[in-house]
């Protein structure tokens, strides 16, 4: 699951980023708030990379989900992109952990045949 998710997450990190260009077009929006938030947004999502797998992980992914999704009401472009990208991360967690689960048989089957039947 760790690889798929942090693939997504590093995606985002990279639309957060564009994001924080266009939005700093918007002469309403201060230079400053708008790449605080956004730099807020960007190293929450490498941080998530490492937090994956522990408690709460996926669910703080899904928060950054929804504030990406959000984030429209300044970009309108992030409604599609955050709605792609929460759409991304939840197969990417749904498959995910469907290869952990096949892993772990595997590894079950190889232990049993490796173990001595006598």
């Amino acid at each position: 699951m760790r690889t798929l998710c942090a693939s997504t997450l590093i995606g985002e990190f990279f639309i957060i980023g564009f994001a924080g260009l266009v939005a700093m077009k918007d002469p309403d929006l201060a230079m400053g708030t708008v790449w605080t938030v956004c730099g807020i947004g960007m190293v929450l999502s490498v941080l998530l990379c490492g937090m994956i797998t522990r408690p709460g992980g996926v669910q703080l992914g899904w928060a950054l989900q929804i504030a990406l999704i959000a984030s429209g009401f300044i970009v309108p472009a992030m409604f599609f992109l955050g709605v792609c990208f929460a759409v991304l991360w939840g197969v990417s967690v749904h498959f995910g952990r469907k290869i952990d689960e096949a892993k772990a048989r595997f590894a079950a089957q190889q232990d049993g045949m490796g173990a001595d039947p006598a």
